[in-house]
């Protein structure tokens, strides 16, 4: 039970462009992250965004790959919230 709150180690980068439509006002969708993670389900992580630390959780697009939701607070300290401005996304750790 403490493995699943500490997480697992995984080592996953993606570079993908902000979008600004679907269900989130804001989010980098994570091509072949379904393969990454081997599931199209919801998944908490942990990681750096262009090397800011976050933790969040992965939502399924329905189609395969994995939407990161781009809070405010994700947006403020990477200096990025436009539709197309590319991040760098490094996935370090899974919970579930």
């Amino acid at each position: 039970m403490a493995a699943e709150r500490e997480g697992r180690a995984i080592e996953a980068a993606f570079t993908a462009r902000i979008r600004k439509d679907g269900a989130f006002a804001t989010y980098v969708e994570l091509a072949g992250s379904d393969e990454v993670l081997g599931t199209r389900r919801a998944v908490r992580v942990a990681g750096t965004l262009d090397g800011h630390p976050f933790a969040a959780t992965l939502m399924p697009s329905g189609t395969g790959p994995h939407w990161l939701p781009l809070r405010a607070g994700l947006c403020t300290v990477t200096g990025k919230d436009r539709a197309g401005e590319e991040l760098t996304v490094l996935l370090l750790q899974r919970f579930s």
